[in-house]
């Protein structure tokens, strides 16, 4: 997935996240709850995700190269009011959508990452804002699925960034080789995911094929469905376990803690 196509899915998610937020508003009071963000209702969903684009919409426009001084920050005061909160959400995604496709992929920024690029923060913005979406959607429904491209790239991300951030800002036990492999069941990618001692290896990912070495415990499910599990939003059970020990799925996230 390119960086375009990723601004296109950030606007699609952010409209989609917009709706089911207005649906959600629309009910009254009491506000409901996120059942997958625990103690958070819609408004505080709303409230964060506004308040992320807008502190990373300062860090793009000014090109900073390390974090933002807190006493330097001038954020609009978040508002109060259903109507007025999530206007005040579509704008700041817009916002940034503009700003992403005004630096592309590579211009140099601070990121909480090795990878300091503009092009990381649509990355990791376009992920949470589809599994927040689908957080917003699940607080009054059925909560849809991700899409199968955007689903597929949160996997390998996770991999890549994710699980390996995780388990440096958590006191995360050592690995000790434990094999997981992951199979989209409406795409082709397999992932292969070692943990030793203090390193998150991939071993295999989307156009590489497994290797040799069996898996401690191999799971399938949609893109969607794996994506969600590794984001703690759906169970061990949603999965399908098809090799090794059943038991090491829902032991993910003792190796990688939730944040």
């Amino acid at each position: 997935m390119d960086h375009i196509d990723r601004i296109s899915h950030f606007q699609s998610e952010a409209s989609a996240f917009e709706k089911a937020v207005r649906h959600a508003f629309d009910r009254g009071e009491p506000m409901p709850p996120v059942a997958s963000c625990p103690g958070w209702t819609v408004s505080d969903l709303v409230a964060h995700l506004g308040g992320v684009h807008r502190y990373l919409a300062h860090v793009l426009r000014g090109r900073l190269a390390a974090p933002p001084d807190p006493a330097g920050l001038d954020l609009p005061q978040v508002p109060a009011g259903p109507d007025a909160l999530t206007e005040w959400f579509a704008q700041g995604a817009r916002e940034l959508a503009e700003l992403f496709h005004e630096r592309g992929p590579d211009t140099p920024v601070w990121t909480w990452s090795a990878e300091q690029t503009s092009g990381f923060w649509l990355r990791m913005q376009l992920i949470e804002l589809a599994v927040h979406r689908w957080d917003a959607q699940s607080a009054t429904g059925t909560p849809g699925p991700l899409d199968p491209g955007v689903a597929a790239d949160a996997v390998t991300q996770t991999f890549e960034v994710m699980a390996p951030a995780r388990r440096s800002w958590k006191a995360a036990p050592a690995g000790t080789g434990e094999r997981y492999r992951f199979r989209s069941t409406d795409g082709p990618e397999t992932w292969t995911v070692v943990f030793a001692a203090d390193q998150v290896l991939l071993e295999c990912g989307p156009g590489l094929e497994p290797g040799p070495t069996a898996p401690d415990v191999e799971a399938a499910g949609t893109a969607s469905d794996l994506a969600l599990f590794l984001w703690g939003r759906l169970p061990a059970t949603a999965l399908r376990v098809t090799r090794g020990d059943a038991a090491l799925l829902p032991h993910w996230f003792t190796l990688v803690p939730p944040v």
